[in-house]
């Protein structure tokens, strides 16, 4: 039954297989962060912010199990950190009426996790789930501030 157990974590932690994609498996990943943003999406920033910190917390556990499991740090197929961190550079963003604000924080996202800005660099260094969650958390962060300067932006140019 552990066994069992095990496998179904890992499963969840490679986002139902997306993480096996033999090409950019962080951005394959992060393909079911734009499923959880959508399901979030009508929920009010407060809502959003419960249910992305909800989520950051079940993937340390999930992250850390996959890690064990695989022997490696921070193992390309594990994507939990990249879908479950998505939807955080979109809390308070009224995205779904401007559905160019979702692709766009698709890039940012992608870009900041890639790029990981100081001190997310650094977060890497943690061991297990925490380590490999928190760096996620946050680039995420920072995409969050620019999404907001990016929203704003287009508020003040008449472009939303």
């Amino acid at each position: 039954m552990k066994r069992l157990w095990t496998r179904l974590v890992v499963l969840v932690a490679m986002g139902f297989g997306l993480g096996l994609s033999p090409v950019a498996s962080g951005t394959t990943g992060s393909l079911l962060g734009v499923l959880l943003a959508w399901a979030i999406a009508p929920l009010s920033w407060i809502g959003q912010t419960v249910a992305v910190v909800l989520m950051i917390l079940a993937a340390i556990p999930v992250c850390h199990v996959a890690e064990r499991e695989f022997g490696k740090k921070d193992d390309g197929r594990v994507v939990a950190d990249e879908y479950v961190t998505f939807p955080l550079c979109l809390i308070g963003i009224p995205w779904m009426s401007q559905l160019w604000l979702l692709c766009a924080a698709f890039l940012v996202h992608r870009a900041l996790d890639i790029w990981k800005p100081t001190p997310a660099r650094q977060m890497q260094n943690i061991p297990g789930g925490v380590g490999i969650v928190l760096d996620d958390v946050v680039s995420s962060l920072y995409g969050l501030g620019v999404m907001h300067l990016l929203w704003w932006a287009a508020q003040r140019f008449g472009l939303a």
